[in-house]
C-alpha cells in the first residue's frame, strides 16, 4: 500500500478473512504506536478492562484474586500480555493468544528477555480466536479485554471456539466497545454527543486502500445481539457490567473521554460461564 495514502473510511460488508486479514495486518503496523501512546495507562502488569480503567483487582469478574492461582487462564487478543502478566502474578497459569506478531514481540520486550511462560511469565501464542490450537476443557478460564470479538465477522465461531477449549462450568468474561457508541461520532469533544447514525445499522465499520482492500475492520452488534452471540456460542450470561467513569481518570483515548464517560457507557464487559 502506498504509504503516502490516507485509507478511506466507509461502511460495508467484510468477510471473516478479509477481516481477519486486516486485523493482523493493522496490530503488525500499529503496535508499536499503540504501545507507545497507552502503554503507560495499561501498565505492563496491569489487568484494565477498558479506557474507564476498571481494574480486574478491584472487578472480581473472574472470581476473586485469591482463587485464581493455580488455575489455567487463556487470553484472547492479549497484545503484549499485560492482563496475562497480572494474572501470572496471582499464581494463575495464564496463555496469552494474539494474531498480531508483533505485539507479541512488545509482551517479549516487557517480559525483558525472560522465555514466555517462565515464573511470572505467560505462555505466548501467535493464532487466530476463531480456530484455538488447544485441547477440549482444557482451561478453567478465558478473558478478553477489547480483543478479538469486536474484529470478527463470526463472533459465535469464536465463543463456540472459548467454550470448546473451557472445562464445563468455565468463565469467560470480554469486553467490548459499549454497542451504543456506534450511534455516536467516535469523537471525545461535545461533537461526540450527538446521535450522527443508527444504532440498528450492523454494516462494518472499514477502513481500505485505494485499491479496495480492507486494512481495518471493526464489527458492531447491538446489546441483544451480543447477549444472544453469547447464549449461541454455549454461555450462560452472568452479568453485564458498563463501568462508570471514575474521578481520577482525566484521559482521553480515542473516542472516550471524562465528558462523555459521564453521560454515556463506553464499555460492556459480558461475563459468562460455559453452559
Amino acid at each position: 500500500m502506498n504509504q503516502e495514502y490516507e485509507p478511506e473510511a466507509t461502511r460495508r460488508d467484510a468477510s471473516d478473512t478479509e477481516s481477519s486479514r486486516a486485523s493482523r495486518g493493522w496490530w503488525d503496523r500499529n503496535a508499536d504506536e499503540y504501545q507507545s501512546e497507552h502503554g503507560t495507562f495499561l501498565g505492563d502488569d496491569r489487568f484494565v478492562w477498558g479506557p474507564e480503567g476498571l481494574d480486574e483487582a478491584e472487578a472480581g469478574l473472574l472470581g476473586p484474586a485469591a482463587e485464581l492461582k493455580g488455575r489455567r487462564v487463556l487470553e484472547i487478543g492479549a497484545g503484549a500480555a499485560q492482563c496475562s502478566r497480572w494474572l501470572a502474578a496471582q499464581g494463575a497459569r495464564p496463555v496469552a493468544l494474539d494474531l498480531s506478531h508483533r505485539q507479541l514481540q512488545h509482551a517479549l520486550r516487557i517480559a525483558g528477555g525472560a522465555p514466555d511462560g517462565a515464573a511470572g511469565e505467560p505462555q505466548l501464542v501467535e493464532a487466530d480466536a476463531g480456530a484455538l490450537p488447544f485441547r477440549d476443557g482444557s482451561f478453567d478460564l478465558a478473558c478478553s479485554a477489547y480483543g478479538a470479538i469486536p474484529f470478527v465477522a463470526d463472533p459465535v465461531r469464536v465463543l463456540r471456539e472459548v467454550r470448546r477449549v473451557l472445562r464445563p462450568g468455565g468463565r469467560f468474561v470480554f469486553s467490548v466497545t459499549h454497542p451504543i457508541r456506534w450511534a455516536f461520532p467516535d469523537e471525545p469533544g461535545p461533537e461526540g454527543l450527538s446521535v450522527a447514525a443508527s444504532y440498528f445499522d450492523r454494516t462494518p465499520y472499514v477502513e481500505q486502500d485505494e485499491a479496495g482492500r480492507a486494512v481495518y475492520v471493526e464489527h458492531h452488534r447491538t446489546v441483544g445481539d451480543r447477549v444472544r452471540d453469547v447464549v449461541a456460542g454455549g454461555f450462560r450470561l452472568v452479568d453485564l457490567v458498563e463501568p462508570e467513569w471514575p474521578e481520577w481518570n482525566a484521559q482521553e483515548w480515542g473516542g472516550w473521554s471524562p465528558l462523555r464517560g459521564n453521560l454515556i457507557p463506553g464499555t460492556a464487559i459480558f461475563v459468562c460461564e460455559a453452559a
